[in-house]
């Protein structure tokens, strides 16, 4: 692939032009979501969290160059760091722990974790770094959005709109180490084409999470 630059930036363009299908952030942006459903994302992303941690550390493992490696396992620490706001998220929407650990996570939510966990085992490392990388600008705007409502719609504070910020908002050097991942894929010539199919699976499945909250709502 001759410009995977250029490649990542229509990608995302594209998937961008799905964004709207997204039923569940604009209720909440409106306030019309019981803190019940509420709760229900919340032990949802306890589920996902877990799994993805797991996948960043399979891909970072597998990966065949070292800024691969980097940017997965820069990754993996994300989603550590993610874990440790959930508790409190969780709290304030009336679920302990115990409460968590005996939801029944739904097919729908878990659609999304269960395909990287695939692609950490089946996908060459350098063309999921794309993937990611193009799905992450709608994942972190729709946390933005949801952090903002929390706050104003439903009264959390900054504790327990923790996980949300935390991903509306990527590290600064985020981007530097994306581009040096892409950069060694390309010299090294292992991102293909199946870049993009995954980039735009990842894209409807994560619609599917939000929607199947969406329809609890």
């Amino acid at each position: 692939m001759a410009n995977v630059q250029d490649f990542l930036t229509s990608l995302q363009e594209e998937l961008a032009l799905n964004e709207g299908d997204n039923r569940f952030v604009p209720l909440v942006q409106e306030g019309r979501v019981s803190r019940t459903v509420l709760a229900v994302l919340a032990a949802e992303e306890h589920r996902i969290v877990a799994s993805d941690w797991r996948s960043f550390l399979t891909l970072a493992g597998r990966a065949q160059g070292s800024a691969v490696r980097e940017f997965f396992a820069g990754l993996a620490q994300g989603e550590g760091m993610a874990w440790q706001a959930l508790p409190p998220l969780s709290a304030a929407l009336g679920m302990d722990a115990a409460a968590v650990r005996s939801y029944r996570p739904q097919a729908g939510c878990q659609a999304y974790p269960a395909y990287l966990a695939w692609l950490a085992l089946n996908a060459e490392p350098a063309d999921v770094v794309v993937a990611v990388t193009a799905n992450f600008a709608a994942w972190g705007s729709y946390c933005a959005a949801i952090a903002e409502a929390l706050r104003t719609r439903y009264g959390l504070d900054d504790e327990a709109c923790a996980f949300f910020d935390f991903f509306a908002s990527p590290p600064p050097d985020a981007d530097e180490v994306a581009s040096a991942a892409l950069h060694e894929g390309i010299e090294a010539g292992l991102i293909t084409d199946a870049a993009g199919e995954y980039g735009r699976l990842f894209q409807n499945f994560e619609l599917m999470f939000w929607n199947t909250l969406a329809d609890q709502a």
